[in-house]
């Protein structure tokens, strides 16, 4: 009945009389941390363990995702490894582990806890797809250790990619396969056929993945709904109007945070993952990945975001900015400064410069066909419903472009474009144009810096590599299947009656 505080008092009750019982023990710590207990969570859990609780491995499991929702992680990786010393043929404990060695760059143990999980249960084909997408890029691949290796690592790396579309095209093609798996396949197959060259072949996998993804939503999917999309647009610009002051348009008290945001957004694929791998890589930045927390604002507190902002009080946003940075603060409490990257928070700008009117923004920009193509190209997640049709990503990217012309506008001097093309081209003047904007101290070792940390992102194999231009000018080999995009994006956006 989903009553949760009441359960909750209920095994407390239940255990305050029979303390030893672990199954007891194991579902109150279920219900802890549903209900955001983390601490009293874990500590269920143990007295569970203690008591010999049976299937001990999948409470350990479970501690693994509550020390990650902490952000303790090596304290999350030595839980799976325990489960996994108790039972080695653990399925979810490989699954889990695979997708931490994933976030934290250990490719070849990744690949292998795939491989394991792949030989225990052969249809397994998420861990299929994730198998296919972790493999090293065919340039990577190819490239040998010199001139004579070359020829030899480009044949082995050609035959490796073969075996596996081999694979995948199979997987797809099995009538047990769901639609969630073939649409990960689907991807993952996109991707392969790409590195290849098979530009024709690599986009007929996209459409059926993204196809497949469309249908895996079930009949609660929400098509996108593109006059909602404009009204949405039209509702910023009237709550934040042309004329406002730079700054602080609501008497907000100045917070003296510590550590200070630092604000990466823009379109999904626009490169912000690498913006916030450069700027950590100087000592007084943490990397805070795709924060919720101003959606969260406006999900919440600000229901009804962006209308109700005209009823806000200074006090009740005075409040959020200090939740914010405690939060921060609790997170990364020895930081200067942590970088909230969360793409879309392109659409709260106006809200983040009330909360925080000194706040930089960083803009990450991409050429716009390579962008939405990169999106069109990448398994999102349903609520981003426009990601599954190229006319539908044309045409939210006009309503993004109608946003940040508005912004700039308001808060021009405190927004900055990060350009992805021109950095990959020539990276050290637009890294210190970065760098100089944030005021941070630039060094061109920072370029080379490796991607430290867990990075959960779709960007997690191509951020680790060296900066690359593959990327850029991508859409070239796609030309043909183009058409209603460059038409849309193109269209003039129409004022609603």
């Amino acid at each position: 009945m989903n009553r949760v505080p009441e359960a909750i008092a209920a095994y407390e009750q239940v255990l305050s009389r029979w303390p030893d019982l672990p199954n007891a023990w194991y579902n109150l710590g279920l219900l802890q941390r549903q209900a955001g207990r983390l601490q009293a969570a874990l500590s269920s859990y143990r007295k569970a363990l203690a008591l010999g609780v049976p299937a001990a491995e999948e409470v350990h499991l479970n501690c693994s995702a509550v020390h990650t929702e902490l952000r303790q992680h090596e304290a999350a990786e030595r839980e799976l490894r325990t489960a996994l010393r108790l039972n080695p043929a653990y399925v979810p404990a490989l699954l889990n582990l695979a997708n931490r060695c994933e976030d934290w760059g250990r490719r070849d143990e990744a690949c292998d806890l795939y491989r394991r999980v792949l030989a225990l249960e052969p249809k397994r084909y998420e861990a299929l797809a994730r198998l296919a997408n972790a493999q090293p890029s065919f340039v990577t691949r190819a490239s040998g250790d010199g001139a004579e290796a070359r020829p030899m690592a480009a044949a082995a790396a050609d035959r490796d990619v073969s075996a596996m579309v081999a694979r995948v095209r199979a997987a797809i093609a099995d009538p047990a396969a769901s639609c969630a798996e073939r649409a990960s396949l689907g991807f993952a197959l996109g991707r392969l056929l790409d590195e290849r060259g098979e530009y024709d072949a690599a986009f007929a996998a996209y459409r059926e993945a993204n196809l497949e993804s469309r249908k895996s939503a079930g009949p609660q999917f929400r098509s996108y709904d593109r006059g909602a999309q404009e009204a949405f647009v039209e509702e910023l610009q009237r709550v934040f109007p042309p004329g406002l002051p730079a700054r602080g348009v609501v008497p907000v008290p100045a917070l003296q945070t510590q550590p200070a945001p630092i604000f990466i957004c823009g379109m999904f694929r626009s490169g912000s993952t690498l913006a916030e791998r450069l700027l950590s890589s100087h000592p007084a930045v943490r990397a805070g990945g795709e924060l919720g927390l101003i959606p969260a604002l406006a999900a919440g507190p600000l229901r009804g975001f962006p209308a109700s902002m005209a009823s806000v009080s200074a006090d009740a946003l005075a409040r959020m900015a200090g939740g914010y940075a405690a939060e921060l603060s609790r997170r990364w409490p020895e930081a200067m400064y942590v970088t909230d990257k969360r793409p879309d928070n392109f659409l709260y700008l106006g809200l983040i410069k009330k909360l925080f009117p000194a706040a930089k923004i960083v803009h990450t920009t991409r050429e716009p066909l390579d962008n939405c193509l990169s999106i069109y190209f990448l398994h999102l997640d349903h609520g981003m419903s426009y990601a599954l049709d190229l006319p539908d990503i044309g045409h939210y990217y006009r309503q993004y472009r109608r946003v940040m012309a508005h912004w700039r506008a308001l808060y021009g001097e405190d927004i900055l474009d990060f350009d992805y093309d021109a950095f990959v081209r020539n990276p050290k003047p637009a890294a210190e144009r970065l760098f100089g904007f944030l005021g941070l101290q630039w060094q061109e070792r920072y370029l080379d810096a490796p991607a430290g940390g867990a990075i959960r992102t779709a960007s997690v194999w191509q951020v680790r590599e060296p900066v690359y231009q593959r990327s850029s000018g991508r859409a070239r080999h796609y030309q043909a299947w183009l058409g209603a995009l460059e038409r849309e994006l193109r269209e003039e956006p129409c004022s609603r009656a």
